[in-house]
């Protein structure tokens, strides 16, 4: 995400989401489609090399058919209002090789600034959340600033 440069998750005291947070994927695609401000997907050189690949094709010829470039940024073409990437099922056809901000859904800096935010915009757009496995406050952190480090290496 371009809009940050800072590693430091934004803290509400206490922070809100200490016993953890229930997520369970439930296959809607629905991350997959335009959601105001959810709608680009950033592609990393190291995602570039992991696509192409599953696609067995050339790097360039990924980034030419299937990348747009902004500001410095790498990231999907669109189909439509969704990722061209979902199919007709709403699954991913690249599942395995998609981008680090695809793998690390829902557990973005942004998304746990408040509670309002998680079971607001974000529920709104996924229904897995709230759902199924805990994932600890540690670990919806450290996935977090994976994230972020990851656009900061871009």
């Amino acid at each position: 995400m371009p809009s940050s440069k800072d590693s430091e998750l934004p803290q509400v005291d206490p922070r809100w989401y200490q016993d953890g947070l229930r997520f369970d994927c439930t296959a809607c695609g629905n991350c997959c489609r335009d959601h105001g401000e959810y709608t680009y997907v950033y592609v990393s050189d190291a995602d570039l090399t992991k696509l192409s690949a599953e696609l067995r094709i050339s790097e360039d010829e990924f980034d030419s058919v299937h990348c747009d470039h902004e500001d410095g940024w790498r990231f999907l073409k669109r189909s439509g209002s969704q990722c061209v990437f979902l199919d007709e099922k709403g699954l991913c056809k690249v599942y395995e090789a998609r981008p680090k901000q695809c793998s690390t859904w829902p557990f973005w800096k942004d998304n746990l600034v408040s509670l309002d935010v998680w079971s607001g915009p974000v529920k709104k757009c996924c229904p897995g959340i709230n759902e199924g496995e805990l994932t600890s406050a540690d670990d919806a952190e450290r996935i977090a600033r994976e994230t972020e480090d990851w656009y900061e290496g871009e």
